[in-house]
């Protein structure tokens, strides 16, 4: 399974995701955080399964809390760009490509 490694802005949304959830309810903030984890773990044991998507970047959609895991990999690590919500415009992120 490949490492994986975040951007330090989609760190920041993971985290600030969080904040928002835990201010709701620490459980809810809990199974958000197995939600993106199962997420970077699909990502890391199968990267070419997920479809491609903007900037030769792919992404492993969670419907259950609407975030789309946008990555990039090689063959020792993935590369989160962004943890995205479905609601915020489309390839806000792709400023963070020039850092991967």
């Amino acid at each position: 399974m490949r490492a994986v490694r975040y951007h330090p802005e989609a760190r920041d949304e993971f985290l600030r995701q969080i904040g928002y959830y835990c201010g709701v309810s620490t459980q809810l903030a809990e199974r958000y955080d197995k939600a993106v984890h199962k997420a970077e773990t699909q990502a890391a044991e199968s990267p070419e399964l997920w479809p491609r998507y903007k900037f030769k970047t792919r992404r492993v959609i969670d419907r259950t809390f609407k975030f789309s895991l946008v990555y990039l990999h090689n063959e020792n690590e993935i590369y989160v760009v962004a943890v995205a919500p479905t609601r915020r415009k489309p390839s806000y992120w792709k400023t963070r490509l020039s850092d991967a």
